[in-house]
C-alpha cells in the first residue's frame, strides 16, 4: 500500500497538505530488488522468515531478511562461515510442499600461512536443513568429509536481533525507539530482549546443541574435527519469545519436522487436486496449492489465508476474500474460515482513526509496536470500500458452492450489518453508488484494491478528488445484493430476497448510464467527488463482468478493449492501458499485470461466454510463471509488452507468494472450464469449456458437491473439451452445456 501527499477527501473531514509523518511509512521503498535477491521464505501462523540463497539472513539498509513474528523481526541477521570464509552455494530449494529449505554449501579454498592451498574446495558438505514450527526455526547443518585425510574445521554463526518493526524496514524512521535489554549468555543458549514503548518485551531465544566450543551474545563457534567420509550435525533453534528445552535438540527437530509436514499436508488434502499433461503446468498447481497452503494461518473460525511475504503476511481483508473466491471450487473450507473470522472482527462502531463505522469488514490488522502505539493506524484497520459488499458476495459464493445454509444463519447479522453500512454509510452522498473517502489524514487516501496515490484520476492525468465512486465497487455492490436475494430466499425471507433482487436490478440500469463511454469503449475508472467520469481505460471494467453488473449489450465492447494490444501485453491485462496518461509499465497500479486481477478478468469473461478470451488470459499468465523462480506467480509484474523468447519484466519490490496471485491458476481452470455448482440438484455443470493450449487433458480428482465426491477428466480435441466423470461417490449428477 503507498500513500502521497494527503489532499481533503471530503467537506467536513479532516485533511490538510502537510506530509504527516505516519504517511510517510506506507511506502514500499524500492532500494533493492525483491527479485534480484530471490528470497528463500517460510511460514507457519503468525511467523515468517526470509533468508538468501544461502540460508543467511545478511542484516543492512533495505533489507527485508530475518525472522518475523506478529509484524516484528526477531532475528535479523544470522550468518555462517567455515574457517572465517562464507561457504560456496551449490543449490538452494524449497520442497515443492514449502515445509522446509535445504541450502547445499561447499567449502572454498583454504589457504595456510605461506599463501598456498592447504585444502582445495568442494572437499567438505555442508547441508542447512530449516523449518518453521510453532514460532521457532529449527536448523540442522549436516557437515561431511569427502577428503582423503582428517579436517579441522571452524564452523561459525553470528547472529543478531534488532526488533524492529515490519513498518521500520518497510521505510519509516521512527524517532523514538524502545529499549534493547542486557543479552544472557548461558554454556548453549543467548536470550535478546527488546523492551517497546508499548511496554511489552519481546524475547529471541537461541539454542544450540551440541554445545558451542565459544558463545557470545552475537557469535557460536564449533571446532569440528572429521575423519575421512565421516560427517556431524549441529542444531539450532531460534524461538520467539522465550522457552525451555524439554527434549534434547536433534530430537525436537525430527519430531517438530514431522508435525510442520503433518500440517501442510493436511491442508493440501483438504479440496481437490489437479493434474495435466503439462509438466510445468503440475509444477505451477501444486506450487498454487503450496503456497495456499503455507500462507493459510489456523484460526478458531477456520483456515484464513494471509495476504504475501514480506511486507503482507497478516489478516486482509479484501485479499483473503477474493482467495477465497478464487479457491471456492477446490476448497470451501477457506471461505468458511474466511467469513468466520471477519464476521467476528466488523466493526461496531464509531473510529475515525481506524476509518471505522458500524457493519464495515477489515482491511488489515497488525500486531506490531507501531500498530499498537496507533505510530501506524493499522492495528485494527478498516479503510477499504471493497471489503464489506465482497464480504456478502462471498457469503453467498460459498452458499451457492455448498448448501451450507446453518453456518451463514449463524453469520446472518454480521451478513445485515453489512449490508446496512452499503447503505448508510457506503454511500456517502444518496447517489446511489458507494463511494470511499478516508476519515483522517493518516488513513489511507485510495480505499480500493488500487491503493496508490496517483491510482485514480482522469484523462488528462489529473488526480480525483473523493468521494470516489470506483466502477468495481459498484459490481461488488451488485453482486452483494444479489447473494443478499439468494440468502434470503433460502432461509425463507422471499421478502426480502426480491427487494434486494430489485435493488440489483435498478443498479444495473443506474450503473451503465452513468459508468458505461461509448467512445472509450468500456466503463470508466471511477466518478469522483463532482460526480465528473474518470475517462480512463483500466482493468477495473473487468471486474464488472465478474459480478455480472454488465448489460449484455456492453460486454463485446469492454471485452475487446481489454484484450486490445493496449490493455492486454501478452502476458495478462494491465491495470490501466498503454494509452492512458499516467501509463507506466513499472509503476504499482498504472500499467502493471497483477494476475489475481487477471483471474477476475477471465472469470468475468467465463461468465458472459468469452471461454476463449479466458484462455487467452490463462495461457499469457502460465506462460509468466514458466519464467519465474519456483513457478511462482509473483503479486504483479511489469507490463511491458511480451517479446518472443523473453520472460515478463519483473516489479522490485513484489511479494512472492502473495495468496490471491498463488490463486490465480486455480481460478483460471474454473475459468476456462465453466465450472457451476447446484447443490439442491446434486449438479455439477460445465458450460462452454475450454482448456488453453497448452493443456491437451486434465484431472480434476476429489472434487466435492455436498456429501459426494467425483472424480472428472477433460480432453481437449481441438477447440472442444470432451467432459468424461471417471468416479462417483454419490449421486452427483455431471452435466456438459454446450
Amino acid at each position: 500500500m503507498t500513500l502521497s501527499q494527503p489532499q481533503p477527501d471530503m467537506p467536513g473531514i479532516a485533511g490538510g497538505q502537510a506530509l504527516s509523518q505516519a504517511q510517510t511509512q506506507f511506502f514500499i521503498p524500492a532500494t533493492a530488488s525483491l527479485h534480484e535477491r530471490r528470497p528463500r521464505t517460510l511460514k507457519y501462523g503468525n511467523s515468517f522468515a526470509v533468508f538468501d540463497h544461502s540460508g543467511d539472513a545478511i542484516s543492512g539498509p533495505g533489507s527485508p531478511e530475518g525472522l518475523y513474528h506478529c509484524d516484528t523481526r526477531y532475528l535479523s541477521h544470522l550468518y555462517l562461515t567455515i574457517n572465517a570464509m562464507r561457504p560456496i552455494l551449490l543449490s538452494s530449494a524449497l520442497r515443492d510442499d514449502n515445509a522446509m529449505l535445504t541450502c547445499d554449501l561447499t567449502n572454498p579454498d583454504f589457504f595456510g600461512d605461506d599463501g598456498r592451498v592447504a585444502v582445495e574446495h568442494d572437499l567438505i558438505h555442508l547441508r542447512r536443513t530449516r523449518f518453521l514450527w510453532k514460532d521457532a526455526l529449527y536448523e540442522r547443518v549436516t557437515i561431511r568429509n569427502f577428503d582423503a585425510e582428517t579436517r579441522q574445521v571452524s564452523v561459525d554463526f553470528s547472529f543478531a536481533a534488532d526488533f524492529a518493526d515490519l513498518f521500520e524496514i518497510r521505510g519509516m524512521t521512527r524517532l523514538r525507539r524502545g529499549t534493547m535489554c542486557e543479552p544472557q549468555v548461558g554454556a548453549a543458549d543467548v536470550l535478546l530482549g527488546y523492551v517497546g514503548r508499548d511496554d511489552r518485551e519481546r524475547q529471541t531465544h537461541l539454542h544450540f546443541d551440541p554445545m558451542p566450543d565459544a558463545l557470545t551474545d552475537s557469535h557460536a563457534r564449533f571446532e569440528v574435527t572429521l575423519p575421512p567420509g565421516q560427517r556431524c550435525a549441529l542444531f539450532t533453534r531460534i524461538c520467539c519469545e522465550r522457552t525451555e528445552a524439554t527434549e534434547p535438540l536433534p530430537k525436537q527437530f525430527l519430531k517438530s519436522l514431522r508435525e510442520a509436514m503433518g500440517a501442510l499436508r493436511t491442508a493440501r488434502r483438504r479440496g481437490a487436486t489437479l493434474h495435466s499433461s503439462n509438466d510445468l503446468f503440475n509444477e505451477v498447481a501444486r506450487r498454487s496449492v503450496a503456497d495456499i497452503s503455507m500462507l493459510s494461518t489456523d484460526t478458531e473460525f477456520g483456515p484464513y489465508p494471509y495476504a504475501g511475504i514480506p511486507w503482507f503476511s497478516t489478516v486482509f481483508g479484501r485479499d483473503a476474500i477474493i482467495t477465497a473466491l478464487e479457491t471456492l471450487w477446490m476448497d470451501p473450507a477457506i471461505s468458511r474460515g474466511v467469513l468466520g473470522y471477519l464476521a467476528a472482527h466488523q466493526a461496531t462502531s464509531f473510529d475515525p482513526a481506524a476509518d471505522a463505522e458500524p457493519g464495515k469488514i477489515l482491511h488489515e490488522v497488525r500486531h506490531g509496536e507501531m500498530a499498537e502505539l496507533g505510530e501506524v493506524p493499522f492495528r485494527h484497520y478498516y479503510g477499504s470500500i471493497d471489503s464489506t459488499p465482497l464480504f456478502v458476495m462471498l457469503a453467498g459464493a460459498y452458499l451457492e458452492r455448498t448448501g451450507d445454509a446453518a453456518f451463514l444463519t449463524s453469520i446472518l447479522p454480521h451478513i445485515e450489518a453489512a449490508l446496512e453500512w452499503i447503505d448508510t454509510h457506503g454511500d456517502r452522498d444518496g447517489d446511489g453508488f458507494v463511494e470511499y473517502g478516508r476519515l483522517t489524514d493518516q488513513g489511507l487516501q485510495n480505499q480500493g484494491w488500487k491503493d496508490s496515490h496517483d491510482s485514480i484520476f482522469h484523462a488528462d492525468g489529473t488526480l480525483a478528488r473523493g468521494p470516489i465512486a470506483l466502477a468495481e465497487v459498484q459490481a461488488y455492490v451488485y453482486g452483494a445484493w444479489q447473494a443478499a436475494g439468494a440468502l434470503f430466499a433460502t432461509i425463507g425471507q422471499e421478502a426480502r430476497a426480491a427487494e434486494y433482487r430489485d435493488r440489483a436490478a435498478r443498479l444495473r440500469d443506474r450503473f451503465d448510464a452513468a459508468f458505461f463511454d461509448a467512445a472509450l469503449g468500456t466503463y470508466v475508472l471511477a466518478l469522483d467527488g463532482d460526480k465528473q467520469p474518470c475517462r480512463v481505460r483500466s482493468s477495473n471494467a473487468g471486474h464488472v463482468l465478474y459480478t455480472g453488473l454488465a448489460r449484455e449489450e456492453r460486454v463485446e465492447a469492454v471485452v475487446r478493449t481489454l484484450m486490445a494490444p493496449a490493455s492486454f501485453s501478452g502476458w495478462g491485462v494491465r491495470t490501466i492501458a498503454s494509452t492512458e496518461a499516467r501509463y507506466n509499465p513499472m509503476s504499482y497500479h498504472n500499467g502493471s499485470i497483477w494476475p489475481h486481477d487477471n483471474a477476475l478478468i477471465a472469470g468475468g469473461f467465463a461468465r458472459y461466454g468469452y471461454q476463449r478470451e479466458a484462455a487467452q488470459i490463462f495461457e499469457g499468465l502460465f506462460a509468466a510463471a514458466t519464467y519465474v523462480d519456483m513457478m511462482r506467480l509473483p503479486e504483479l509484474f511489469c507490463g511491458f509488452p511480451r517479446r518472443r523468447s523473453q520472460g515478463p519484466t519483473f516489479y522490485p519490490v513484489a511479494c512472492s507468494p502473495q495468496a490471491w496471485s498463488a490463486a490465480a491458476p486455480l481460478a483460471l481452470i474454473q475459468s476456462s472450464l465453466g465450472l457451476r455448482f447446484d447443490v439442491p440438484a446434486a449438479q455439477i455443470s460445465f458450460h462452454q469449456p475450454k482448456l488453453p493450449h497448452f493443456l491437451h487433458s486434465l484431472a480434476i480428482k476429489d472434487l466435492s458437491i455436498g456429501p459426494d465426491r467425483v472424480d472428472i477428466m477433460f480432453d481437449r480435441l481441438g477447440d472442444q473439451v470432451v467432459v468424461k466423470p471417471m468416479k462417483h461417490d454419490g449421486d452427483a449428477r455431471i452435466v456438459t452445456i454446450a
